[in-house]
């Protein structure tokens, strides 16, 4: 007995031996992470090495950190709400860290638990996207996962022959890599879907892009575009002018951002195109603004700046934009937004409805197998009257009743004649009418367990909110919060329009809903 427990503890011996030779001897956490245990499975770590560490920012740890902080410690956080995009350039550190962390402070301390970053490739020519073959991309900071939703947009980028799948594409590429840091300092508890856009791109393919995106953002989404603006000089090959060169390139980039602001995809598609400005992620931007085509979305620029400013000298200069898009974002509960065409007519047919309900007492004939399946779907819609700005009229359903365009119809008549709050409509008044409509999403519960955790989840300009307890409901569409932008002014007069005391909503009896909408108006058209 003894013998064999002398045999043993050898045995033992050589085994702990053996592991620490062929470990070389390291210390537990010096020993690289190669794999991450999920409940009682182990993934392996297939790793996007870090290509520009110590080139385009520090690769020390520590010192990475330091540097971002840095950053973030000189920007303001603006009271913007729900941050849906993020322009942000993608050049050392040193040159536009400062730039890149205005966009990335609006994001500070806010729960995503996914962020799509979208940025140009500058090594390798190809149709479409990519991403990379890999678990993570890895950081000086750290590892960040690739969200399981990267393989399902690569067979849907697959069926529309718009992928390519090569890991040349990733193995140089740093218009990804240099937004992680600053992600990794701002968030916690994300994952990204890292996607490298190809120069060999139509328009139509961008749009195509952007649809298959589409259909994987949520709420809980941030988009980030990775994108310097004009590269200027010789080193470029791109010298448009020879005077005044720093108001030039301001002058060239600022004609690029007004488009960007407005969300219009084609004008700065086309813009780029006419004047040959040297946007690098120029691709990526335009697949961003047609994700928002179409939505209410806001536009705000930060920051500017170029290296020609920071060097003192633009015989080569390249610049760097910091640009958000806060609000409504994409209404991921109905991703199909009315497209233009359907816009118009619905306008047009609300326009029609009045017009001749108000001579003739009539509404207009609908051939149904004409219209789209959108403007055929049961939904809630409101119809809003206004004349010379002022409101004159507000009716509509919250809750699908109805086919939409006859949802219309109804609301329109409802705006014009049977708002208590107002005299019916009259037909002469009409040429000073401006008709806007709102289609709805379903109104869902917003769960909550204060007051405050109320006030923390809604988000101004994207949330329509319904107050309902016993007989008593009020209702505010998104738009409302333009004039009542404070969280407790907002929610205490939608008590009181309820007829209920204005902290009704402090009530654990008070049910809280939300929904969003999609609005448009003649007046944009």
């Amino acid at each position: 007995m003894k013998s064999y427990r002398i045999h043993f503890l050898i045995l033992i011996a050589a085994v702990i031996f053996m592991a620490f030779f062929i470990s070389g001897g390291e210390k537990k956490e010096d020993i690289p992470n190669t794999t991450i245990k999920t409940s009682d499975i182990v993934q392996r770590v297939v790793a996007r090495e870090p290509a520009v560490a110590g080139m385009f920012y520090s690769a020390e740890k520590k010192q990475l950190a330091t540097d971002v902080k840095k950053y973030l410690g000189n920007a303001k956080k603006e009271k913007l709400g729900h941050i849906v995009a993020i322009i942000a350039p993608h050049a050392g550190y040193v040159y536009s860290g400062q730039t890149a962390a205005y966009g990335f402070k609006q994001i500070e301390g806010e729960k995503y638990k996914k962020v799509i970053i979208l940025g140009p490739s500058h090594h390798a020519y190809f149709k479409g996207a990519s991403i990379a073959n890999a678990t993570h991309y890895k950081t000086p900071l750290g590892l960040v996962k690739i969200s399981k939703d990267a393989q399902k947009i690569i067979a849907d980028l697959k069926k529309e022959m718009l992928y390519a799948d090569d890991e040349r594409i990733h193995a140089r590429e740093h218009s990804l890599e240099v937004e992680i840091p600053f992600l990794q300092e701002t968030l916690s508890d994300f994952e990204i879907v890292p996607i490298v856009i190809g120069p060999d791109a139509t328009f139509e393919d961008l749009q195509n892009i952007a649809q298959v995106l589409k259909n994987y953002i949520d709420d809980e989404t941030l988009v980030v575009v990775s994108s310097d603006f004009t590269h200027y000089g010789p080193n470029y090959r791109y010298v448009p002018f020879s005077d005044n060169i720093s108001e030039n390139i301001k002058k060239l980039d600022f004609g690029a951002i007004e488009f960007i602001e407005s969300l219009d995809v084609k004008g700065f598609y086309d813009y780029v195109k006419r004047t040959g400005a040297t946007i690098c992620g120029r691709y990526p931007i335009t697949i961003l603004l047609s994700i928002l085509e179409g939505s209410k979305t806001k536009g705000k620029l930060l920051h500017y700046d170029t290296s020609g400013r920071v060097l003192n000298d633009y015989t080569n200069s390249v610049s760097y934009v910091s640009f958000v898009f806060y609000g409504e974002g994409v209404d991921m509960e109905n991703p199909d937004f009315l497209d233009k065409s359907e816009q118009e007519f619905l306008l047009k047919l609300a326009r029609e409805t009045l017009e001749s309900y108000l001579s003739e007492g009539k509404i207009p004939n609908v051939d149904e197998s004409r219209l789209s399946e959108r403007l055929k779907n049961v939904q809630g819609g409101f119809v809003t009257l206004t004349k010379h700005g002022n409101l004159r009229g507000c009716i509509g359903h919250i809750l699908p009743q109805e086919p939409l365009y006859k949802c219309i119809i109804d609301n329109a008549i409802n705006a014009a004649i049977n708002d208590p709050r107002f005299p019916p409509v009259k037909y002469d008044e009409l040429k000073h009418i401006e008709i806007e409509i709102s289609a709805l999403t379903v109104p869902k519960p917003l769960e909550h367990s204060s007051p405050d955790e109320l006030l923390e989840k809604l988000v101004p300009l994207r949330d329509g909110v319904v107050l309902r307890r016993g007989f008593h409901q009020s209702t505010f569409l998104p738009q409302v919060w333009e004039q009542l932008p404070d969280k407790v002014e907002f929610l205490e007069h939608l008590c009181m329009k309820g007829e209920m005391e204005k902290d009704c909503w402090k009530d654990e009896d008070t049910e809280v809903l939300i929904y969003h909408a999609h609005v448009f108006s003649e007046n944009e058209q």
